[in-house]
């Protein structure tokens, strides 16, 4: 066992460039990293020092003596969400994408939930989640009705206002909707999606919450727990993998909650993994064409990362990577399909330039290999060359 720990971050929809079939999706040009640079707030140094400037096809200019091994991850799976790209990392490759619905869900789901949670349903077509609340609150409000909403991406997503249907009930719905979407209906994500009226406007708390499809097979974090290795969540990780594999939750509302109870795990003794989602690039950035947001908090982890690799321990390995794209700057509010980054630091890491890799699973590899924990994943280990 060349680490004793393992801690693995994803920066939610942090894309370094489209795709090779970024243009089947729709999303040819695509760059987060290059839109985001354009701010004013795009400060990055910590993480150009460490390569990320360096990895294959990056659009802005490296340094000449990187301080971590890195490299550029091609998606395998059929998607370019949350879900499947965090369950590719984690050694599950999804060969048929998960249903989406751009027309709105049919008729037997909306009937059936409405069914099942006594209240109407209003709404059903994809929408920006801002402007959905914005366009039906008042709505909601007066009827008393969820608003049921989708998007690109294969979700459920159910938003109300805590003030008229309180924050139990929503998350009961949730698990009540994520029930009957299953076989052909099986989405990726039921979402409570809870808000209140503050000042006259409606605005979106802090209390999310994602009801995930249970992954169809076993990943890195059964396969962790099983062979009595620790697995801690930081985030939505818990959410994402259905509770599934994971031996202690943190939950987090924010990048800096995020960022801070990671550094924490940093204090104890654990031997495994600690795998962390900041997720406020995407949600709050990414989905709204905030690019000057998406840049500053780009900026804040970017900051923060010296703190947290200066108290790594020599058996330790920080890995930062991405689960899609969204660039700010391309029209309208969705994913894109980008190549992602993975930079590889530690104490004991020799820096290098480890190309371009298909497949986001060469991260479960790499785990799997370290722990000696036997697998048929179909994907390269980057162990050795660590």
């Amino acid at each position: 066992m060349k680490f004793n720990r393992i801690f693995l971050i994803v920066l939610d929809s942090f894309g370094v460039g489209n795709a090779p079939d970024a243009a089947a999706f729709g999303d040819a040009g695509s760059n987060t990293l290059l839109s985001c640079s354009k701010s004013p707030f795009f400060d990055l140094k910590n993480l150009k020092d460490y390569g990320l400037m360096n990895i294959d096809g990056g659009p802005l200019t490296g340094v000449t003596a990187p301080g971590a091994a890195y490299a550029r991850l091609i998606e395998q799976s059929a998607g370019k969400d949350t879900t499947t790209g965090h369950w590719e990392m984690a050694g599950l490759i999804s060969e048929k994408p998960l249903p989406t619905y751009p027309h709105g869900f049919p008729a037997e789901i909306i009937e059936e939930f409405e069914h099942i949670t006594g209240r109407k349903a209003i709404c059903n077509m994809p929408y920006s989640g801002t402007a959905v609340i914005k366009d039906y609150g008042e709505e909601q409000e007066q009827s008393g009705a969820f608003i049921v909403y989708t998007s690109a991406d294969s979700v459920f997503q159910i938003a109300a206002n805590t003030d008229i249907i309180p924050l139990g009930e929503l998350y009961a719905a949730c698990e009540k909707a994520r029930n009957i979407l299953s076989g052909e209906h099986a989405v990726g994500r039921v979402i409570a999606r809870p808000f209140i009226k503050q000042n006259g406007t409606y605005v979106r708390t802090a209390d999310r919450r994602d009801f995930s499809l249970a992954p169809p097979q076993k990943t890195m974090l059964d396969l962790l727990t099983e062979n009595e290795f620790d697995t801690v969540s930081v985030g939505k990780i818990y959410d994402i993998f259905a509770h599934r594999g994971i031996g202690e939750h943190i939950l987090t509302h924010s990048n800096a909650e995020g960022m801070a109870a990671t550094e924490q795990m940093l204090a104890k003794d654990f031997t495994g993994l600690c795998f962390t989602n900041l997720v406020d690039f995407d949600m709050l950035y990414g989905h709204r064409n905030d690019t000057d947001g998406y840049a500053k908090a780009l900026t804040a982890f970017d900051k923060w990362l010296p703190r947290f690799t200066k108290k790594m321990r020599t058996d330790d390995l920080l890995l930062i990577t991405a689960d899609h794209g969204c660039d700010p700057e391309t029209p309208g509010t969705d994913h894109s399909r980008e190549c992602v980054p993975l930079l590889c630091i530690g104490k004991q890491v020799k820096p290098d330039n480890l190309g371009t890799v298909t497949g986001f699973s060469c991260i479960a590899k790499t785990v799997l290999e370290n722990f000696a924990i036997q697998n048929d994943i179909a994907a390269e280990s980057l162990l050795a060359k660590l």
